[in-house]
């Protein structure tokens, strides 16, 4: 037998929060509103959630059996503190928000006003667009919720064909981090190799890095440590070196950058075996 479809509310017309509810449409729940506020959010809304009504969060909480909210972490709690103390909560109602650090602790205002608490985070960066919709199938979601909760947070991210991965509410601010760690940071770096390829001239950086980075991150994902490959790796103590010296030329974050990964890339090739304790400490030093 089917499962039961849902009325799906969507606070806000995010990037995040449209592809969610797109991807819920699409399975079959019928999307209730979706709250935007900006033009922008507004267009967004209407190219992946054509027809659904443009309402207030009261509004929404009203007319759906689930609710999720797409809204920056930082003004989560704030809202649903508010909407709890209007008494907009209906008892027995989902609430699910989509904030990677927080686990059900942050909708607490909503729980106790009868609402049931999911928090299901998408481990994928969003554009807004239809393309996020394919991208969704087979990305691991991040789910807590209580016991009896958590299979239906499990169920709703396989209905928008990812993998749910479960997250002790104690683990959620680890999880993140990491998260962070591995895609805000990547970004950085990137950003700086690009910016020191044309220091010297390299008109496209893009094309230069792109072979290069996709295995590289494709090794480290599949391989783990046994793919660390590099000077470093190799205790070339000289090519470390040489490599700081040309990087004078270059902005101070990425001389920093590049300093610190290594004297962690170091420590990493030693703890492996790969290079030995005293080639570690003539690499630290140069590194200083």
């Amino acid at each position: 037998m089917d499962a039961p479809r849902l009325g799906i509310g969507i606070i806000s017309a995010g990037k995040v929060g449209v592809v969610l509810g797109a991807a819920l449409a699409a399975s079959g729940h019928r999307i209730t509103g979706v709250h935007a506020v900006s033009e922008t959010s507004r267009e967004r809304a209407d190219a992946l959630l054509p027809g659904v009504q443009i309402l207030d969060p009261a509004e929404i909480l009203r007319r759906s059996e689930l609710v999720i909210f797409a809204v920056p972490d930082d003004v989560l709690g704030e809202l649903v503190q508010g909407l709890a103390a209007g008494g907009h909560f209906v008892t027995g109602q989902l609430v699910a928000h989509t904030a990677g650090r927080y686990g059900i602790g942050i909708l607490e205002p909503a729980i106790a006003a009868g609402a049931f608490g999911l928090a299901i985070h998408p481990a994928m960066t969003f554009t807004g667009m239809s393309m996020d919709l394919h991208r969704l199938t087979d990305c691991v979601f991040a789910v807590t919720a209580d016991e009896i909760m958590l299979p239906v947070a499990q169920a709703l991210v396989v209905e928008m064909r990812g993998e749910p991965v479960v997250i002790a509410e104690q683990d959620r601010v680890s999880y993140h981090a990491a998260l962070a760690h591995a895609a805000n940071h990547l970004n950085t770096i990137t950003a700086q190799s690009a910016d020191m390829l044309r220091r010297i001239g390299v008109e496209d950086p893009s094309a230069t890095l792109r072979a290069l980075m996709s295995a590289s991150l494709d090794n480290a994902l599949r391989s783990g440590a046994l793919a660390l490959t590099g000077p470093v790796a190799r205790g070339d103590v000289g090519t470390v070196q040489a490599h700081l010296t040309s990087m004078a030329k270059d902005q101070q974050d990425t001389q920093d950058s590049y300093r610190s990964l290594s004297r962690a890339t170091a420590m990493r090739a030693a703890a492996l075996g790969r290079i030995s304790q005293a080639t570690l400490q003539e690499l630290l030093q140069v590194l200083e």
